[in-house]
């Protein structure tokens, strides 16, 4: 089959800058190289480390970087959106890449096109392509909530979902929905198995004896990092208890200034360097900053669709506290995390279950190894031939 891959048109894959939803196209390009299932274009921003890539060396993925960076792409992206600000869905720069994806697929005859999270772009595929329109829809995305979501709904072929719960949005728009079918996510397992590195906790000035509380994530307030430091706050009396921050307000970027940010820096200074910011940190490095943890805390308090950091933690052994949100339950089971609600009682009841963790060793050590166990089912490998097998199935079934 001839596919064709519309990325997110801000971040480049391969992942080099990072970004859930390149890992997993990483992923399951990964996958289709090793065993030859298709032939794949993909779209991609240009970015300096991502052209000279391994990944280029692939026979049957194929890498077309458009670029977005360049003196030249900023003044035509520029003019773009002084001409068709009226026919934009998205911001101009993710249209204006859109716009230059679309100039090779008219050359093009591809059999279908998958567009990464944004299924806005079949407003203009449908109309210079014949190809089947595949959404990978990782968030929000597509419901009663989203402008013009019964064209968008129509225009797509197949819909392939992260969570039930994003699925559950597609079924506000049709209660009969037949297109629309879940893959999980994955992760590297393998990579994800590292043991405690003390030279690790040495380097970040941690103790042999402290207990780390690992969050991983954008530092954005739907995250809940607030909340969490405000459980810290409320444990003032365990000096031992410390938390390990990964992450920064957008994927790829160091540079955390911003408003936000810097009230939570504010707030942390009630916990006397209890906290500890890396910043953004490459992919390939987390397993490193994971396996000096105690306890995995995912505090969102929005529907998040299916955070990769909860089985990124499953796969390292670490108990979770996390929330009744979005595609959260179903990453993990009652033996592998504690889920709260968030309610008024947030705060006071995150600062319980951390307390109840950090002082019942037994139980840790029980859902660590129950953890261990229910990472196996979300491998990229499973990952990636769940998709494809989706998507076979799909045009299997065709007319």
């Amino acid at each position: 089959m001839k596919i064709a891959i519309l990325t997110s048109g801000i971040l480049p894959v391969p992942a080099v800058q990072g970004g859930a939803v390149e890992n997993l196209t990483d992923f399951y390009l990964d996958y289709n190289d090793r065993y030859q299932l298709h032939d794949i274009t993909v779209y991609s921003v240009d970015h300096k480390d991502a052209i000279h890539h391994p990944a280029l060396q692939s026979k049957v993925n194929h890498y077309h970087f458009i670029d977005v960076h360049s003196l030249g792409a900023k003044i035509r992206k520029y003019i773009y959106h002084l001409f068709h600000r009226h026919q934009e869905y998205y911001h101009y720069t993710i249209e204006f890449y859109l716009h230059e994806a679309i100039k090779d697929i008219r050359k093009q005859t591809f059999d279908s096109i998958i567009i990464e999270n944004r299924p806005g772009y079949a407003l203009k595929l449908k109309e210079v392509t014949n190809a089947k329109l595949v959404y990978h829809l990782h968030n929000e995305k597509l419901s009663i909530q989203v402008p013009r979501y019964t064209e968008i709904y129509q225009a797509a072929d197949q819909i392939i979902t992260v969570s039930d719960y994003i699925k559950g949005l597609i079924l506000t728009i049709n209660m009969n929905d037949h297109k629309t079918v879940t893959v999980y996510n994955g992760i590297h397992l393998e990579a994800f198995t590292a043991s405690p590195q003390n030279t690790m906790r040495n380097k970040l000035g941690i103790g042999d004896h402290d207990f780390i509380l690992l969050f991983s994530g954008r530092i954005t307030p739907e995250k809940g990092i607030m909340e969490l430091i405000d459980a810290i706050i409320l444990l003032k009396d365990h000096p031992q208890i410390k938390l390990l921050v990964i992450g920064s307000s957008f994927y790829g970027n160091a540079d955390n200034k911003n408003e936000f940010f810097e009230k939570l820096k504010k707030r942390a200074e009630e916990l006397n360097n209890r906290i500890i910011f890396t910043g953004f940190v490459p992919y390939y490095q987390m397993p490193q900053y994971v396996s000096i943890a105690d306890i995995a805390v995912i505090p969102s308090v929005w529907d998040d669709p299916f955070p990769t950091t909860v089985l990124e933690a499953q796969a390292m052994g670490l108990p979770i506290i996390s929330t009744h949100r979005g595609g959260i339950p179903e990453e993990v089971t009652n033996e592998t995390a504690i889920l709260l609600d968030t309610d008024k009682h947030f705060v006071n009841n995150l600062a319980t279950a951390i307390l109840d963790l950090y002082q019942h060793p037994e139980k840790r050590e029980t859902m660590g190894h129950a953890a261990l166990e229910h990472a196996q089912l979300f491998s990229k490998e499973r990952y990636a031939e769940n998709f494809f097998k989706a998507i076979s199935s799909f045009f299997d079934d065709s007319p």
